[in-house]
């Protein structure tokens, strides 16, 4: 009776063990399922490129950090008569004000990139519209204007974050063209390289203000108009 008893006791141990993983691996799955992951094709309310047929090209330049970068970049755009957007988070518009004006008085789009440069895919719908909502109001202060694309750091977000963005009248904005500059191996001749190996009509290629980019962006410009296209801002690219 003794070994029987033992052995029920460690069957139903192992039972138990098993369901744990059973519901764990079904939370696991949920998580994954509720974060989408980037497809590269415009899905509702969420672009990944333009929808246009023009050949344009849009570049799109997100903001938290980089302030020494960004003037001789300003000034790359303005010797080549160009107009982007820079999506700026919240936090950093706030202790920049002269900066953002400066980017708003070259004529560049200004969209919002969340007011922390955090995981979207992991807030909640209230969170994720608080963040939205913060930097929406702070770029209003500063410029008096209304923005309406919405950029997520790093690409993270979730159904919570899409509808919150649409219920604040924001298009969210990711990119099929990725210069991926902030690692520290993206020397200038592999940004060139991921940006004029891959483009296409209405392309949006994500950027930052860094030393690379800065190296890059003469000849990346350059081959471009070489290849027809116009670049520009995320609004000349979806209509």
């Amino acid at each position: 009776m003794k070994i029987y008893y033992f052995r029920m006791s460690t069957l139903y141990k192992l039972l138990a063990v098993l369901i744990a993983l059973i519901v764990l691996i079904g939370f696991v799955i949920g998580l994954v399922n509720n974060r989408t992951k980037p497809t590269f094709r415009n899905l509702d309310d969420v672009f990944y490129k333009g929808n246009t047929d023009e050949n344009v090209i849009a570049f799109a330049c997100n903001i938290d950090w980089g302030n020494e970068y960004i003037p001789p970049m300003l000034e790359i755009f303005k010797r080549n008569n160009m107009k982007i957007t820079f999506f700026v988070t919240g936090r950093w518009a706030d202790k920049n004000n002269e900066l953002l004006k400066e980017i708003y008085n070259h004529g560049h789009e200004i969209g919002n990139h969340g007011y922390l440069h955090r995981d979207y895919s992991l807030l909640s719908y209230e969170l994720n519209k608080q963040e939205i909502l913060k930097t929406d109001k702070k770029i209003s202060e500063i410029l008096n204007i209304k923005s309406k694309y919405f950029a997520p750091p790093s690409g993270a977000y979730n159904k919570d974050t899409v509808r919150a963005a649409k219920d604040l009248n924001y298009n969210v904005i990711m990119w099929s063209i990725d210069t991926i500059d902030w690692r520290k191996d993206s020397t200038y001749d592999k940004i060139i390289n991921r940006v004029v190996s891959k483009t296409h009509k209405c392309a949006i290629v994500l950027m930052h203000p860094k030393e690379e980019t800065i190296k890059a962006l003469p000849t990346i410009i350059r081959t471009l108009n070489d290849q027809g296209y116009r670049i520009g801002r995320v609004s000349d690219v979806i209509k």
